[in-house]
């Protein structure tokens, strides 16, 4: 099975800057695209950014200007650096990340979220 271990998140001022980390571990085989959604209470959760084994990235464009998504493929890791937060950036924030472990079939895996918290 694939484990998803999410860190860096808390509690910042308005314009303050947090750096999330995602690292996978486990049965993998192979990784594919690797990125990051929030849900805030009461809301759908959405797409933040997310980043192609080729690195190619897409952000909402809320966010566009302000983060910036990483991957290091050696260390099967993401990262979402968040500078300029506002608060509505409130959210509890999910990795996701597309991996096999038989080279095969591909699933979809989430990590447990992390709670980010801006204040005005």
């Amino acid at each position: 099975q694939v484990q998803l271990v999410e860190s860096g998140g808390g509690l910042v001022q308005a314009g303050g800057s947090l750096r999330l980390s995602c690292a996978a571990s486990g049965s993998i085989f192979s990784i594919n695209a690797m990125g990051w959604y929030r849900q805030a209470p009461g809301k759908q959760r959405e797409l933040v950014a997310d980043i192609t084994s080729g690195g190619n990235t897409n952000y909402a464009d809320s966010v566009k200007g302000r983060f910036t998504i990483s991957r290091d493929n050696a260390k099967n890791t993401v990262h979402l650096q968040m500078n300029s937060l506002k608060p509505e950036d409130t959210a509890v924030y999910y990795c996701k990340v597309g991996a096999s472990a038989t080279g095969w079939a591909e699933y979809d895996y989430w990590g447990q979220g992390t709670q980010v918290t801006v204040s005005s």
